[in-house]
């Protein structure tokens, strides 16, 4: 979680606190660089780095209820947190 409470969502090949160690210290500028300390709040593993990325895309696309629900650990509940079609 950065500063201003949002959601930083991003995947690396090195160690997570190695990777949150680089944004708190503003080793690259980027979202997080204006945003820290930054807090690593989930993380999940991948072999390999395409299913890593993968992940990353879909998860930066929902919503921060259903985030907050990944965080939390409630699995079940994720499906009842999708996007629904708006009705016309």
């Amino acid at each position: 979680m950065s500063s201003d409470g949002s959601y930083y969502v991003g995947s690396t090949q090195k160690e997570p606190d190695q990777r949150t160690w680089e944004h708190n210290e503003r080793v690259v500028e980027g979202y997080t660089s204006t945003r820290t300390p930054v807090t690593l709040v989930h993380t999940e593993y991948y072999e390999r780095l395409i299913d890593a990325f993968a992940r990353e895309q879909q998860v930066k696309k929902w919503s921060r209820r259903k985030k907050e629900a990944l965080i939390r650990g409630d699995y079940e509940g994720l499906p009842d947190l999708a996007s629904r079609p708006k009705r016309k």
